[in-house]
């Protein structure tokens, strides 16, 4: 199937809970995937305007992740630090791996990358910097504090 992004709605929202969703403010995904009719992975094209972050710093015990930057200029921030990626470097971030990582915007200009994620069932999300665990449920994330009590 043949898509055009200029077709798929973006999409501004989090499903975060409330306190996190200003720190992706300025992200906007489209769900070309999802426009495709794929349903074992998903594939976003997502921009980032100057200053905003992709997600919270995370890692996932059961999904692999992957990006592509087509445009622009990104910071990687993992466990072992910060590195620039720019138009056409890839990062791949492999299931269970506690490396939390995240992108951030830091120069001027848009950033715009794909993200490439399976969906493997009975995925836990684990984020790094904050009191927060995602569990995959048959409706979408369950958020939890890292003591199991619910946001």
């Amino acid at each position: 199937m043949i898509i055009n992004p200029k077709n798929v709605p973006q999409r501004t929202t989090s499903n975060y809970p409330e306190q996190f969703q200003p720190r992706v403010a300025g992200r906007i995904k489209q769900a070309l995937g999802k426009a495709a009719g794929i349903k074992n992975f998903g594939v976003n094209l997502v921009q980032l305007s100057s200053q905003s972050c992709s997600s919270l710093r995370h890692w996932h015990s059961k999904q692999d992740e992957f990006i592509y930057v087509i445009e622009g200029e990104i910071t990687l921030i993992t466990d072992a630090g910060e590195q620039i990626l720019t138009r056409g470097m890839m990062a791949g971030f492999p299931a269970g791996e506690a490396n939390g990582h995240h992108l951030i915007n830091k120069s001027n200009q848009v950033a715009v990358y794909l993200e490439v994620g399976d969906r493997t069932p009975d995925d836990e999300v684990h984020y790094s910097d904050d009191d927060l665990v995602a569990s995959a449920g048959e409706n979408g994330w369950i958020f939890l504090h890292k003591d199991g009590s619910k946001y």
